[in-house]
This record gives structure tokens, sequence and C-alpha cells, in this order.
């Protein structure tokens, strides 16, 4: 299942957020995205064992800081790559919300594929 936080209507808590951030590996794990990679790729490069690999994007996820897609191979052997689903990320006090920390994202525009296949789920939706 890929998940893409810019289209989720519930925007992580701030603890949530920074819990995800605080960890370095998860921050080493955040920087080498400068393109969509698998985790294995991550893992390598990152030099993180693959199962706690699997277990930061998996928080990084959760928070919202990563968006995950499918690639579809004809063998079979579909590949999830990770992206960062951020351009900023902005935490503050809410003093309308009793000082509580807030967050905000910044999120890029999609691309071209990203809302041809946001068509294309929509028209699924409908039929």
């Amino acid at each position: 299942m890929a998940r893409d936080p810019s289209h989720e209507e519930d925007t992580p808590d701030a603890a949530e957020v920074l819990d995800a951030l605080a960890d370095e590996s998860a921050r080493r794990i955040v920087a080498a995205l400068s393109e969509p990679k698998t985790a294995s790729e991550l893992s390598e490069e990152c030099d993180v064992p693959l199962s706690t690999t699997y277990r930061k994007l998996e928080k990084l996820t959760d928070a919202s800081l990563l968006s995950e897609s499918t690639d579809i191979r004809r063998d079979g052997q579909h590949t999830t790559r990770y992206s960062v689903a951020f351009e900023e990320v902005v935490v503050s006090i809410d003093e309308e919300d009793g000082r509580d920390l807030a967050v905000e994202f910044e999120r890029p525009e999609p691309t071209r594929d990203e809302r041809l296949a946001d068509l294309w789920s929509e028209l699924r939706e409908e039929t």
C-alpha cells in the first residue's frame, strides 16, 4: 500500500514529528533521499541495518515526513520507494490551544506523474 501524506487529512502531532526526527539514523535517511529510494538502497547508503531501516522508514512515514510509492514490475516483484514529503516543517507554540506545540508542513507541488496517479485513483473510485 502506498502512502502519500500530502493527501491525508490528519496532520501528525508535533511530538510524533519531533520524535521521528530526534533519531540520528532517521535524519541520515531523510538527508539521503535526494531522489526516491528503496529501503535496501537507504540501508546501504546510510550504513544502517535493513531491519532498523524499515522501522525508521515506518516511523518517518507515520509522521508524514516521507511518502511511499510502489513500482509495479511485470515479474511480480513490486518495489516500494520512499521520498521526502515536505519542503519545510515548522514547529511552533499554539497560543490559541493552551500553548501546545503545533506542526505545519510545506509540501512540494505534485509532479505530473503524481497528478496522473491521483486522476486514475479517482476514476477507479467512481467506477
